[in-house]
């Protein structure tokens, strides 16, 4: 049976419709991959600015004014005056040996 040239221009058609949408298809998943590759760059940013203020807050609080201050309100320690501060030094260690 020979292809008749309506049966062709049918082929055609079809063959140039599934080509078609092959393409807003394409298109369709790249605007929606674009989307959330943006919304995961928003979310990016959002969390290194939170882990900078956290960064910082940090720093903050190991610092040594603010670990004294909590040192004196929880424990009531305070630090020591120069008066207060007496050296210890160790024996020669050849001292002990004759």
């Amino acid at each position: 049976m020979a292809i008749r040239g309506r049966h062709r221009f049918f082929f055609w058609l079809a063959a140039s419709c599934v080509a078609l949408w092959l393409v807003v298809w394409r298109q369709t998943d790249s605007f929606r991959l674009a989307r959330a590759l943006g919304d995961m760059r928003t979310q990016r940013t959002a969390l290194e600015g939170r882990l900078s203020d956290y960064e910082r807050r940090l720093r903050s609080a190991s610092s040594r004014e603010q670990l004294m201050q909590r040192v004196a309100e929880r424990l009531g320690l305070r630090r020591a005056r120069d008066s207060e501060i007496i050296r210890i030094t160790a024996p020669d260690s050849g001292a002990g040996q004759h």
